[in-house]
């Protein structure tokens, strides 16, 4: 019995090599290699893909269905890797990963982009008042607390208030720092209004990317204390230690500065220069729609570039003493070092947000 158990997966594997397209399937791994750019890009291509929002309830069970059929070696003849690769995507893409119930569509990790590009576009709205600054970064934060509650590690569940004292920080940082610098900027006799319009565009910017580093610090701030878990070479959990903790919070609080830049940088930048263009200048009301559609671009563009800069595994070489060692569990090695993987949390990230792990 045992030996049939053992040898269930590799006949399901051998019976799904008929594709030779894709690689060899491989249930709740990645299907492209997170050691290279280009393949944590092709990865979350496939994560933020929002074709999976319109996958119906009967295709869903299909999907979920035949994964079910690898995982105990009971597959048809005639499936293929690629068959197989779809459905693990279908099924990630609609069912939380540890609970196995759908998330609501506007906070799946492929529904951001198309449910958080209005929200965009409100951030960069020219000319906006203390009502609607106030208005669109407290839902885009709003937003972002509900993308990552939806999408939250059930294995691990943390208390609500946790979430709540996240939610209210981030969004008291991204209130006042937007709204103190626009009042800074209005009162700046010195700029012109051309150029007074121009900064205000950059605004949002350093709002959500503080707004970002504030809910970093909430959300994880007791990791300092307690440590993260360290992994050796092979994925074998040795412990957990302070050192990779302090590494992985400032990598992620340095993350998340980085990945709203495209998004909230690059349109106000395009727009000044098509602003400038006789077809807007003759026809202002094409003004929003435009820019509408750069804010989608960089979305669904510059998005997927910037996640895939960074590995969501560090990996640390360290000579801690050996009182270190002991007391954070790392292992000791022939020649001394303590090597350790570390996970930083933010497997998709939405507008200068990250869902933790």
């Amino acid at each position: 019995m045992a030996d049939t158990a053992t040898t269930a997966p590799v006949a399901a594997a051998s019976a799904a090599s008929a594709s030779s397209d894709a690689p060899p399937f491989q249930l709740g791994k990645p299907r492209f290699q997170q050691t290279s750019f280009y393949g944590r890009f092709r990865h979350f291509l496939d994560i933020i893909d929002p074709r999976t929002l319109f996958v119906t309830e009967r295709r869903l069970r299909e999907a979920v269905q035949l994964l079910e059929d690898y995982k105990h070696g009971t597959l048809r003849p005639g499936v293929t890797n690629e068959q197989l690769w779809s459905a693990q995507k279908i099924k990630q893409a609609i069912l939380h990963p540890d609970t196995n119930e759908k998330i609501f569509m506007p906070f799946r990790m492929s529904g951001y982009i198309p449910f958080g590009t209005p929200i965009v576009v409100g951030l960069l709205l020219p000319n906006q008042t203390l009502a609607s600054t106030i208005f669109w970064q407290w839902l885009n934060q709003s937003h972002n607390a509900c993308v990552n509650y939806a999408n939250r590690n059930a294995t691990k569940p943390s208390p609500v208030s946790k979430f709540i004292q996240g939610y209210l920080g981030a969004v008291i940082s991204a209130v006042s720092i937007a709204v103190g610098l626009n009042v800074l900027v209005q009162k700046a006799n010195k700029f012109t209004p051309a150029t007074r319009l121009l900064i205000q565009r950059f605004v949002p910017f350093p709002a959500v990317a503080s707004a970002n580093i504030c809910n970093v610090v909430l959300m994880r701030y007791g990791e300092l204390e307690e440590g993260i878990d360290v992994l050796d070479s092979d994925g074998n959990l040795v412990g957990s230690s302070k050192i990779a903790a302090r590494h992985a919070l400032l990598e992620t609080a340095l993350t998340r500065v980085v990945l709203p830049m495209p998004i909230l940088v690059l349109p106000p930048i395009i727009m000044s220069v098509l602003e400038k263009t006789a077809l807007l200048q003759a026809r202002p009301r094409l003004l929003l729609p435009v820019q509408s559609l750069v804010c989608l671009a960089a979305f669904g563009l510059a998005l997927p570039l910037a996640i895939s800069l960074f590995p969501q595994m560090s990996e640390e070489k360290e000579k801690p003493s050996r009182r270190q060692r002991n007391s954070q569990g790392h292992r000791e090695n022939p020649d001394g070092v303590a090597s350790w993987k570390l996970r930083r949390g933010g497997a998709v990230c939405r507008v200068g947000e990250c869902s933790e792990d």
